[in-house]
């Protein structure tokens, strides 16, 4: 192995690889790249992207063609928020260091071409990615992973022009994810650790004698550690099955709630389980909607929120924010400048609440949100009353 500036040379099979490390909104990691792979001339180029990302990087008409309403559907809209959020923490740092992001993946792309060098797509499926590691963490983890994701975009306004010049040679993004996975060690081996292994394993494995790598420089070191490695791309991508523990809590407030009615019913009779009733629907219905207000929801959007929230609080398998999310996009349909504007728009809360595809995704987040404290808060009033 050997190592000049952010290249590292090397040897597996009688292959030579070259492992370029990139900060993804650094104008020299672009010309890094270009230079790279013209001097280069390798066989194949494996990039640090999957195929949805590839999309999104090259197909200017990706978000033209957004469907906020499949995607609820779909139950994609973690994967859509993450997106949003760090897209538009690299659109306002590279805002900053005069770089588009992910400019140096697109010159890779778009030098292979050039050279007539084999594109392989090298990362995984980033909904496994994001679903792999959503699943290791608990509750509270998940609420500072979230806050974090929507603080990211606005921290950057912090940064002065004395730390411009540092930034840019630095995987800001990659450091970040690094930091973020120091504070949480359950989320290290889905988000870095596997991925590492993913990339590394494809670009081992890629044809030709000659292969560049692009890939951010937080990865490289782990990358080297895990030359020589082969990797189960099925198992790697598999989304994770909910543990028994998981399944259990999932529906241990429900089953309470069923079952205080139940026993409640039998104990007091119909006045019994009608208090026990109201107990559940107000907080739920009214906790839910009050947010959905706050994200300024369609009334009829509010209204719905209110009556679907105490019935799916009672139902893991369909959340509020499904009914209120579809609801609301059906009442306020997203326009194509709506969706093209999304990544911008998160980038302020004004631009959130002003676009509304972006307002869709707060009506799910909020509602949701506000179900779950009305769950709390009336789980142990219904007990209360047995």
């Amino acid at each position: 192995m050997s190592e000049v500036g952010h290249v590292t040379r090397l040897s597996y099979e009688g292959k030579e690889i070259l492992l370029v490390g990139t900060a993804h909104v650094s104008q020299k990691s672009v010309e890094e790249v270009v230079r790279v792979i013209r001097e280069e001339r390798p066989d194949t180029v494996c990039v640090e992207l999957d195929e949805s990302r590839y999309k999104m990087l090259t197909d200017d008409s990706a978000w033209r063609n957004l469907d906020i309403v499949q995607v609820i559907k779909q139950k994609r809209v973690l994967f859509l928020l993450s997106s949003l959020a760090l897209g538009a923490y690299q659109r306002r740092m590279g805002e900053k260091l005069g770089v588009r992001p992910g400019a140096e993946l697109l010159a890779a792309v778009r030098t292979a071409e050039e050279v007539g060098a084999k594109l392989v797509l090298a990362d995984r499926d980033i909904q496994a990615t994001l679903k792999r590691t959503w699943g290791n963490l608990g509750f509270w983890d998940r609420s500072q992973i979230v806050s974090g994701l929507l603080a990211a975009p606005f921290a950057v306004d912090d940064i002065d022009e004395s730390k411009v010049e540092e930034l840019k040679d630095k995987d800001t993004i990659g450091e970040m994810m690094h930091a973020v996975a120091a504070e949480m060690p359950r989320i290290k081996v889905p988000l870095i650790d596997e991925r590492d292994r993913y990339l590394m394993s494809k670009i081992q494995e890629a044809p030709g004698q000659k292969i560049v790598g692009v890939v951010g420089a937080a990865h490289v070191a782990g990358m080297v550690e895990k030359l020589g490695v082969s990797a189960n791309y099925e198992e790697l991508s598999r989304l994770p099955a909910p543990g028994k523990l998981g399944q259990v809590l999932q529906w241990l407030i429900p089953a309470l709630i069923l079952g205080a009615f139940y026993f409640g019913f039998r104990k007091h009779g119909t006045a019994g389980l009608e208090e026990m009733v109201l107990a559940w629907v107000l907080p739920t219905a009214a906790l839910s909607a009050a947010l959905s207000i706050v994200a300024l929801a369609h009334p009829l959007t509010v209204l719905s929120a209110a009556l679907a929230a105490p019935i799916t609080t009672l139902n893991p398998a369909v959340g509020v924010g499904m009914v209120t999310g579809l609801v609301e996009a059906l009442l306020r349909r997203p326009t194509v400048e709506d969706c093209e504007g999304a990544q911008k728009a998160v980038q302020s809360l004004g631009g959130i609440y002003r676009n509304r595809a972006t307002r869709v995704l707060l009506v799910f987040a909020l509602s949701s949100l506000g179900a779950a404290l009305g769950a709390w808060i009336g789980t142990p009033m219904v007990l209360r009353l047995l």
